[in-house]
């Protein structure tokens, strides 16, 4: 009878041995790599088809490491912001009616929202809606000269600080001269709040597609600025996996056609996710894709944000 008990108690302490030891191995188990997801925009050549792309022809590589892809999808529904810097011409109005037919070609899926850049902030003139009429009646007259004195890219920044917890897919079409009027001229190569910019674009998955359009200040007739300026925006678009839409420093003829294209693109994006793992602070990775598809390339980030594991 007493040799019953003593196995029975050696049976309750061994138990309880075992539970710490669980215990201790649940608190040292390794934290585990979350789900990373950003924006992929397939761009055809040569009238090659990007819109059917399936996951079978894609490469992942980050930090130049190939990377197995966990989903691959076409991002639907868009979430996208067209952003308007109160500093260019008075006169970019006259192509208004071709910014209102590009927002009326977009899906009926698609969230869009418009705003003016002034005094380094967004105004929103319109929230997120599907309904895209009510976007187009909140277009209005740039206010020119008195838009002087503004950042189009720490505007920029006050919108993605601002933007709802919406879906993946986000895009920015920006409509700016590029140059930033709050800083002052610059000898450097770039201004100083596009880096910080492009990071919390790339953290919040968010492309920027910009189209130059002249400002209405005297500096804007400057080639140094000009040059400086759509560098700065060519630097944006290309980083955040877009793409920048000038020719010259003049006025413009047409901005349709770069609506046009940026309408296709936005047809053409997919969501591509893996397993990333971000360290205990998280962190930027470099990021490629490739595709063996003939004619067909893609436009992605430069840097995807890794958040930290779990």
């Amino acid at each position: 009878m007493k040799h019953k008990n003593v196995l029975a108690q050696l049976g309750l302490i061994l138990g309880a041995m075992l539970l710490v030891f669980a215990e201790l191995g649940a608190a040292q188990k390794l934290p585990s790599a979350g789900m990373v997801t950003f924006t992929v925009t397939g761009v055809g050549k040569k009238d090659a088809n990007a819109s059917a792309i399936t996951m079978d022809d894609v490469q992942l590589l980050v930090n130049k490491e190939r990377k197995q892809i966990s989903d691959w999808k076409k991002s639907d529904p868009v979430f996208l912001a067209i952003l308007i810097d109160d500093s260019i011409e008075t006169n970019a109005a006259g192509q208004w009616n071709d910014l209102k037919a590009f927002i009326m070609a977009q899906p009926e899926s698609t969230h869009i929202a418009l705003g003016y850049i002034r005094n380094n902030t967004t105004m929103v003139a319109q929230d997120f809606t599907q309904n895209k009429e009510l976007v187009t009646k909140a277009l209005r007259i740039p206010i020119g000269r008195s838009g002087i004195g503004s950042s189009p890219y720490l505007g920029t920044i006050d919108m993605l600080k601002r933007w709802p917890n919406t879906g993946p897919a986000r895009s920015i079409v920006l409509i700016t001269s590029g140059i930033d009027y709050f800083r002052g001229p610059s000898f450097g190569a770039f201004y100083p709040d596009l880096d910080p910019l492009i990071q919390r674009a790339e953290k919040q998955n968010t492309n920027i597609w910009t189209v130059y359009y002249p400002s209405s200040g005297h500096r804007g007739q400057s080639f140094f600025e000009g040059n400086m300026a759509q560098n700065n925006i060519a630097k944006l678009s290309e980083e955040t996996g877009a793409e920048s839409y000038f020719l010259g420093y003049g006025t413009p003829v047409s901005l349709k056609p770069y609506f046009d294209e940026i309408g296709e693109h936005l047809s053409n994006q997919y969501l591509l996710s893996f397993a990333g793992d971000g360290g205990s602070k998280g962190k930027f990775a470099r990021v490629q894709v490739k595709t063996e598809l003939k004619d067909v390339e893609f436009f992605t980030p430069s840097n995807i944000w890794l958040p930290p594991a779990k």
